[in-house]
């Protein structure tokens, strides 16, 4: 027989699973796919992220981030998406700088990457929805994963979902 907290758990790394494949396959501005994923289901890794975040609440005086911090330690599972940057090539402008080339000699980040990021975490969170398992699309994670270099020096951009299967969502109705 298994428990409720595992059954629980369980449904949340399966749920987590869905949601990589629901970022993976979102669609993209044009059609290039520079999503990457992740699934932080691991007491180490989770550990890791939360110290990381504590650190960066404290060094920049960012309350906010400590709550969140807060919320992954009774998370079971957090995804994870990230996108590499890689520039339009288009010098449309959409990202305020007048061309691609001064886009990257400023180390901007092309429009197209943020919104194909945008795209893949909320075709994400949407499956959690979907499924009735809480989350909540937090910036916070993603700013310390890649600090964590999570994924690698290509991706300049990232946002985490933490998922909960309790009697009430742990992500709203909290304190600053």
């Amino acid at each position: 027989m298994k428990t409720s907290i595992e059954l629980e758990k369980s449904a949340a790394l399966q749920i987590a699973t869905l949601m990589v494949a629901a970022a993976r396959t979102a669609p993209k501005t044009r059609g290039i796919d520079n999503i990457k994923t992740a699934a932080i289901n691991d007491e180490p890794t989770r550990q890791k992220l939360v110290a990381k975040m504590r650190e960066i609440a404290a060094k920049e005086n960012r309350p906010g981030i400590a709550r969140d911090a807060g919320n992954i330690e009774n998370s079971p599972a957090v995804v994870i998406i990230g996108v590499e940057a890689n520039p339009a090539g288009m010098n449309c402008g959409f990202c305020g700088k007048p061309s691609c080339e001064v886009l990257e000699e400023a180390r901007g980040i092309c429009a197209f990457n943020s919104i194909d990021l945008g795209i893949a975490t909320a075709s994400a969170a949407e499956v959690a929805g979907r499924f009735h398992v809480d989350n909540r699309i937090m910036y916070s994670i993603g700013r310390a994963c890649l600090d964590l270099g999570l994924f690698g020096p290509k991706v300049k951009q990232a946002l985490g979902v933490p998922l909960s299967v309790t009697g009430k969502n742990p992500f709203f109705d909290r304190q600053a």
